[in-house]
């Protein structure tokens, strides 16, 4: 027995000492409270996957960090700094606190300072595939210009952006190399609580930085991808573990005891924005799942079941809704319905309202995290079976998943309108505006999407548009026929809040 306890006397100090990741949810605990494979990614079976662990817990973690660190990369993001916005400075204190202790200020006079060939962020990804595409965080490479990828050996390449997805904060990027060392993704859905777990980043400027944890639980929902209006629609599910990650882990690997890649390293619970013992990662079905959709088809493939649910376990939730319905629904598990989107594929499939959601396919729906990752992970046309209680009573019915638009297909970039392709939306901008501030023309920018062509040169909602490639645009429509069909340089003369004139450009995605 005692030789036992030795062995493992380091594992549980390593255990002891670990923990996070890289968004700061500063808020957090605060209140006391099927994919198909593609060729170039490999699938673990159930067996190793659980053999491995075991194994580790005798051994030690060598192996797995002789497999994960060559194909873990740093990731350097280089941005126009003279066009940084206030919002994109604040994104680092979203992400990982504020470690500077409320000098955040000064702090962004000095990033404002520092030369353009310093890069404004750094953090890691990881290397998939032996051609050169790597998975990372979305908020890794958020407003970036230029991106570097620097291997563990040292190389360094600059990459492209193939695709990105707020909603899950994954990125995919690519270098042109060849004969790469790469990861395995491992089925996510497998992972236990309590098993070993490898962290590995470059954390602090520290490259190939390796720690140890154990996964703390599994499905989190912390509410932090949708909270500064960065996902429209997020999927939270995350790998909570106490692997010690910090500021530079983001998009990092979490990988089990056999070195395969279960979870990408996205968020960590902190009030300082260094590591105090919750890490969160995006889990590996669900990576590769938006991966494989940005591969195949540039733009990733969303199923959505077209329900407004209230989650039963949020009692603060069922109270409101009772004060507010004047009923007396009881909190439990399950999300109820209580209402439906247009073209909504629930309703076609027999749903009402007061239904009660307890399961899609073989999956048990506890509570929002459950759903959306469940739900979120499909694509539009997939059928799904969903059961649901109805008086008490269980019933089971098939649900062809739509997209927000009501179609059941999946589409392109090249079946995207201007708007999605450009990251905006636009408004009229009434007559009586224009002759107040001496405008010819213009449109007013809505629903600017974070990351999209529109925010990275600068634009942000209510931000006045008045000419695209010199022409002078008043309506969505004047914008749709300029870009319509436009391949090439796009100018864009914009009016900021301050009243500050404008011309930047980006190329037509």
């Amino acid at each position: 027995m005692k030789s036992t306890l030795k062995k493992l006397l380091p594992f549980a100090v390593v255990g002891v000492i670990s923990g996070a990741t890289t968004v700061g949810v500063q808020q957090y605990f605060s209140d006391g409270t099927g994919v198909n494979d593609q060729s170039y990614f490999t699938k673990s079976g159930n067996s190793s996957f659980v053999g491995m662990n075991t194994a580790a817990v005798g051994d030690d973690f060598t192996k797995a960090a002789k497999t994960t660190v060559p194909a873990v990369v740093t990731i350097k993001n280089y941005q126009n700094r003279s066009a940084s916005r206030a919002s994109e400075q604040d994104m680092f204190d979203f992400f990982f606190g504020d470690p500077f202790g409320g000098r955040g200020q000064n702090r962004q006079k000095q990033q404002q300072q520092t030369p353009e060939n310093m890069p404004s962020g750094m953090g890691s990804g990881v290397i998939i595939s032996p051609d050169g595409y790597i998975i990372s965080n979305n908020h890794v490479v958020a407003g970036a210009n230029k991106l570097e990828v620097v291997l563990s050996n040292k190389k360094s390449y600059i990459a492209t952006l193939v695709g990105t997805d707020p909603n899950t904060d994954i990125s995919l990027l690519k270098i042109e190399e060849k004969g790469l060392p790469f990861l395995n993704f491992a089925n996510s859905d497998n992972i236990e609580v309590g098993q070993w777990v490898l962290a590995v980043g470059n954390p602090l400027g520290l490259n190939s930085t390796v720690t140890a944890g154990i996964v703390s639980a599994k499905g989190r929902g912390i509410g932090i991808l949708g909270s500064q209006g960065k996902a429209s629609n997020p999927i939270e599910s995350f790998i909570q573990t106490d692997a010690a990650i910090n500021p530079g882990n983001s998009g990092g690997a979490l990988v089990n005891a056999g070195g395969e890649l279960i979870g990408i390293n996205s968020a960590i619970q902190s009030t300082t924005g260094y590591y105090q013992g919750y890490g969160f990662a995006v889990p590996a079905n669900l990576a590769r799942k938006i991966v494989e959709d940005i591969k195949k088809f540039g733009i990733v493939q969303r199923g959505f079941l077209g329900v407004m649910t209230l989650d039963l376990s949020n009692d603060q939730m069922v109270a409101a809704y009772n004060k507010e319905q004047k009923a007396s629904l009881k909190a439990g598990s399950g999300m109820y319905v209580t209402g439906f989107s247009e073209n909504s594929g629930a309703e076609d499939g027999g749903i009402k309202k007061g239904d009660i959601i307890t399961k899609i396919d073989t999956y048990a729906i506890t509570d929002f995290a459950d759903l959306s990752a469940a739900v979120g992970s499909r694509r539009p046309g997939d059928k799904v079976q969903v059961t649901y209680s109805r008086n008490g009573k269980e019933n089971v019915t098939t649900v062809t998943l739509k997209d927000q638009k009501g179609g059941t297909s999946t589409r392109t970039k090249a079946d995207l309108s201007v708007g999605e392709k450009i990251g905006s939306d636009f408004s009229e901008l009434s007559d009586r505006f224009k002759t107040d501030y001496g405008l010819n023309s213009g449109v007013i920018a809505k629903n600017v999407v974070e990351g999209g062509e529109m925010a990275k040169i600068g634009v942000v909602d209510n931000y006045i548009v008045i000419e695209i490639n010199g022409k002078p645009v008043n309506s969505q429509a004047d914008v749709d026929k300029i870009l319509n069909t436009y391949k090439g340089n796009v100018q864009v003369k914009f009016v900021d809040e301050y009243g500050r004139i404008y011309t930047k450009g980006f190329k037509m995605p």
